[in-house]
């Protein structure tokens, strides 16, 4: 059974950076666009940013562009979140999530696999 598996997640003070990893199990990762979403403590789980299969085209959150570096690199069967300039808004638990086949769309119901979330904390 595919799994997602986040990890790199942590204390960070602002303005300093932290780079997120989602392995996944099973050999079928390249077939499937991915994506980032983050849900802060009594706030609804928003996107972040996603990625499409071969890694060429990435879409971000209005709030993490510029900051944030999606990739993936589909013979480890890892994407990545490169986050810099972090800011206190910024905490919330970060998950990755595979998309359903043919989307790589912001909305939630569009992704049919979750990991299990990793914290991101940024102190002021």
């Amino acid at each position: 059974q595919v799994q997602l598996v986040e990890s790199g997640g942590g204390l960070v003070q602002a303005g300093g950076s932290l780079r997120l990893s989602c392995a996944a199990s099973g050999r079928t990762f390249s077939n499937y666009a991915m994506g980032w979403f983050r849900q802060a403590p009594g706030k609804e789980r928003e996107f972040v940013a996603s990625i499409n299969r071969n890694g060429l085209n990435t879409y971000y959150a209005n709030s993490v562009k510029g900051r944030f570096t999606v990739s993936r690199d589909n013979a480890k069967n890892t994407v990545y979140l490169q986050m810099n300039s972090l800011k206190p808004e910024d905490t919330a638990v970060y998950f990755c999530a595979r998309a359903r086949p043919f989307y790589i769309g912001s909305n939630l119901d569009e992704y049919d696999l979750w990991g299990q979330g990793t914290q991101v904390t940024v102190s002021s």
